[in-house]
């Protein structure tokens, strides 16, 4: 018999079999148990089941709260933080307030002493004149005396402007340092090699230095073409001399031949007369 037709028997025989024969029946039960579960046990195994996913819903639930609580807590930490930034930031902004006022308020003090010193300045400038004008009045009159008149108005020329390099270049230390926080020195250091005047001497570099900026000022009456390449030798012998790097060279001066100002420009030195104001340090 070939298999279909003995598939087809065990299909019309079995059905009978099964009804009618008990031992074929147990036979039967036996070979399918393998692959049906009783209803009873099922059902155990779906209560089980159920268990679990009602313990891991609970579990999820706990883990959700905790977290939930979590994040509660920890917005509730920011937000303190934040309140505590922003009295902190309040503070700051009271303190620079206050600060700024003070600078300003001493800015004005500072502008009010500088116009009572230009308006003294003027007053001199003004007696200077009519002394001037006298001096005149008296060399008209005492023609003799010409020569030894005019050396004794030079010697004091000279010597008004030493004390006025003194004295601006004092005023000038005063109001960076104590209004800017900028440090102005008056360095006098010896030059072995003759760098600056072509033989050894004294050299004397004022220096002003502000956060690692460093630049090297001129103060002077009159300067003239030979006196900007002397600046110009100060900067490289103080450049090797302390090994820095300097910055900005500045000529302060009411007076400067105009064959001297393409020297500087090729020279990169700034100048500032009697009409230029200087750049913010």
């Amino acid at each position: 018999m070939i298999e279909a037709e003995i598939r087809a028997l065990i299909q019309k025989e079995l059905p009978r079999a099964i009804a009618e024969e008990p031992a074929i029946r147990d036979f039967v039960l036996r070979t399918v148990s393998e692959y049906y579960t009783p209803k009873t046990e099922f059902d155990q195994k779906f209560d089980r089941v159920m268990a679990e996913l009602q313990r891991d819903r609970e579990e999820q639930a706990r883990k959700w709260d905790e977290s939930n609580r979590k994040f509660y807590a920890f917005q509730a930490e920011q937000a303190r933080k934040w309140d505590e930034n922003n009295q902190k930031f309040d503070a700051f902004q009271a303190e620079q307030a206050r600060k700024w006022d003070e600078s300003n308020r001493k800015w004005e003090e500072n502008n009010r002493k500088w116009e009572e010193d230009s308006r003294k300045w003027e007053e001199n400038n003004q007696r200077l004149d009519r002394m001037e004008a006298q001096n005149h009045a008296t060399l008209a009159e005492i023609q003799k005396a010409n020569r030894r008149y005019e050396s004794t108005i030079g010697a004091l020329g000279s010597r008004w402007g030493l004390y006025s390099e003194a004295s601006f270049r004092n005023g000038l230390k005063a109001i960076l340092e104590e209004s800017f926080g900028v440090e102005v020195m008056n360095l006098n250091e010896y030059d072995h090699n003759g760098v600056v005047f072509g033989r050894p001497d004294q050299v004397e570099i004022d220096v002003i230095v502000k956060n690692g900026v460093v630049i090297l000022c001129e103060l002077k009456s009159s300067m003239s073409k030979s006196d900007m390449y002397v600046f110009d030798r100060k900067a490289t012998f103080y450049e090797n001399f302390h090994q820095r790097s300097v910055t900005r060279k500045i000529v302060i001066c009411p007076m400067v031949d105009h064959r001297a100002l393409p020297v500087a420009d090729n020279l990169g030195i700034e100048i500032y007369s009697y009409s230029d104001q200087v750049k913010e340090l």
